[in-house]
């Protein structure tokens, strides 16, 4: 694999449905994509309603043998959140899955490496996802 079919995504104060649409797209495309700093993913709207829908997803699991398996893992979350936007279930969806990681900090192998920053200034109310990770 060359170094060009690699994508390594900032993930800093980046609105997490934007990050996991563009790297679906790209995984899609064949494009091995990496995320880091899945802690500082940023959800926009108010804090009780985020968490409510959270806590009420993993209220819906029926535990590990059953599922719905809702992850508590800011990293977890965020494949999961890419995996919605994927046909996983296919070939070509597990295939683009499978060229997705997701990092909740930043690695030493990715401190050099060239970054993409999806972030942009927002004038709303945002949550971190880390945050949300450690109250449910």
């Amino acid at each position: 694999m060359t170094l060009n079919e690699q994508i390594v995504i900032d993930g800093k104060d980046s609105v997490l449905g934007r990050v996991a649409s563009y790297a679906a797209k790209q995984a899609l495309l064949g494009k091995k994509i990496v995320i880091l700093n899945c802690n500082d993913l940023l959800l926009t709207g108010r804090r009780n309603m985020i968490l409510e829908q959270y806590s009420h997803m993993r209220s819906r699991g029926r535990g590990a043998q059953k599922g719905p398996i809702i992850p508590k893992v800011a990293e977890k979350i965020m494949k999961r959140t890419i995996r919605g936007m994927l046909e996983y279930t296919q070939k070509r969806g597990e295939a683009a899955l499978d060229r997705i990681i997701c990092y909740n900090a930043t690695p030493k192998e990715f401190e050099s490496a060239k970054k993409i920053s999806l972030a942009r200034e927002l004038k709303i109310r945002t949550l971190k996802l880390g945050e949300i990770a450690r109250i449910i």
